[in-house]
């Protein structure tokens, strides 16, 4: 089977970009990146995706009139590339519903949250504030609403009594940085697919994959 053709916009750090290099640097991973963009020109991501010898490129959302003209060069970028699927990594910009569309399941996103709970910014904060006891986060292929989407794989975390926010972050990056390889391995695999609103796993896929606390297979 050939290797998926992934493209990963970015716009800050990357951590999550090089979580998924590193897990696709192995020759039997069944995707590949073919290119590392970033709205971003000073994105520390960038050189991260360098030395992992991956194509990078900025595309500064400040070089277009609007959000759909940024879409569509990022679009282009990505094509030109080679590019199949998407995973974004970190990327802070609000996409047009016409990208998402274009992309329609072949887009992932990480969220540091387990969704539905806390869509959108500051949600370590959000998490400590509610009193829950769980905390996490989501990969899930992306729709043009907020942080929502049919849910890939879930990894939970316990709050404990003295997180702050910062502590609690650090945990949930460290899930991230797991799960997002391995629901990417599900959907290059073609064991996780869309059906309707929800996905499901083949059947020989024991457990699903759905959601680990933290254990993978």
């Amino acid at each position: 089977m050939a290797r998926l053709k992934v493209g990963v916009p970015i716009s800050g750090r990357g951590s999550n970009m090089a979580a998924l290099a590193e897990a696709c640097a192995d020759p039997g991973f069944p995707a590949d990146i073919v290119l590392v963009l970033s709205n971003e020109p000073g994105a520390a991501g960038l050189t991260r995706a360098q030395a992992f010898g991956i194509p990078t490129a900025v595309v500064d959302h400040r070089d277009f009139p609007d959000r759909a003209a940024f879409d569509a060069a990022l679009t282009a970028r990505l094509e030109a590339a080679g590019a199949d699927f998407v995973c974004l990594a970190g990327f802070m910009r609000l996409l047009t519903a016409g990208f998402v569309e274009r992309w329609r399941d072949r887009l992932l996103n990480i969220h540091p949250s387990l969704l539905p709970a806390f869509r959108g910014l500051d949600t370590h904060e959000r998490a400590l504030a509610a009193g829950v006891r769980l905390h996490g986060c989501t990969v899930h292929f992306v729709r043009p609403e907020l942080d929502d989407g049919p849910i890939v794989m879930q990894a939970a975390v316990p709050v404990l009594p003295d997180d702050t926010a910062g502590s609690l972050a650090a945990r949930v990056l460290a899930q991230e940085h797991r799960i997002y390889p391995a629901a990417l391995r599900l959907v290059a695999e073609g064991a996780a697919r869309v059906e309707g609103e929800r996905v499901v796993y083949r059947r020989d896929q024991s457990g699903g994959g759905a959601l680990v606390a933290p254990p993978l297979p």
